[in-house]
């Protein structure tokens, strides 16, 4: 039996999809959230958190971004995602800034690192 996908995560996918087709799927208790497989974003404690890397982490703090940060062992872990501005949840057209900066982040993870010679 396939369990639906929570209305939340379709909300999510909607907003998303200036990017491209997004699924998502269960994750660790939330939702991930890919296109052309690749995660952009995730779904915890009901909140959605987009894709970040260093080069835009400036941005999402300047727009007032939360990330995502989660204890294990007993140690504050932070992930490469933050959140939105507030405004953004509202329409498709509002994320589309914040869905590409996610989407850039995610092609950045799969992209081989270069090696540095000696």
């Amino acid at each position: 039996m396939v369990k639906p996908v929570d209305p939340f995560a379709l909300h999510a996918c909607e907003l998303l999809s200036g990017v491209g087709p997004c699924v998502a799927r269960r994750m660790f208790g939330g939702w991930g959230i890919s296109t052309d497989g690749m995660n952009i974003a995730i779904i915890a404690w009901d909140t959605l958190f987009l894709k970040t890397n260093t080069d835009t982490e400036a941005r999402w703090l300047a727009a007032g971004g939360r990330p995502f940060v989660y204890e294990a062992k007993g140690k504050a872990m932070k992930l490469n995602y933050f959140t939105p501005p507030d405004e953004a949840l509202e329409s498709p057209a509002l994320m589309l800034p914040w869905a590409r900066l996610a989407l850039e982040a995610a092609v950045a993870a799969r992209k081989p690192k270069r090696r540095t010679r000696r």
